[in-house]
């Protein structure tokens, strides 16, 4: 059973490794823009590395609990900002944003499990404890 703990962190993760690389992309900076993001230049490709980085630390399982914060910070405001389904004019848009947003909460309360429990027995973190 401790192989499925690190099945679900990798599984977890895997949505902010593999789309960070799109925050560098001008289409993203350019939408995040039209959202009426500030600074969209420099915020959006920094959302990329907090992704990507705190995606990493939790399917690693190393310093898990610090990557899960990361993934807290960055899902907090994108999930406020980029998904505010309530300002939505078109019912379609409306209902495609909702469905993001809550899968952003969803997402945030996994993670805010890491951050207290943290990686689980086949990590990283805790060989580091069994040398310790």
């Amino acid at each position: 059973m401790k192989a499925v703990v690190l099945i679900g962190r990798i599984l977890f993760s895997l949505i902010f490794i593999m789309t960070a690389m799109g925050h560098f992309s001008a289409a993203s900076i350019g939408y995040a823009t039209s959202q009426g993001v500030p600074a969209a230049s420099i915020l959006v490709p920094l959302s990329g590395i907090i992704a990507v980085l705190g995606g990493l630390s939790i399917a690693l399982g190393y310093k898990a609990k610090w990557g899960a914060w990361l993934i807290v910070i960055f899902l907090v405001p994108v999930t406020l900002w980029m998904h505010a389904f309530w300002a939505a004019k078109d019912p379609m848009t409306m209902q495609m944003q909702m469905s993001i947003f809550m899968k952003n909460l969803a997402m945030l309360g996994a993670a805010l499990l890491i951050t207290y429990f943290g990686a689980g027995p086949l990590s990283i973190d805790a060989i580091g404890k069994k040398i310790n």
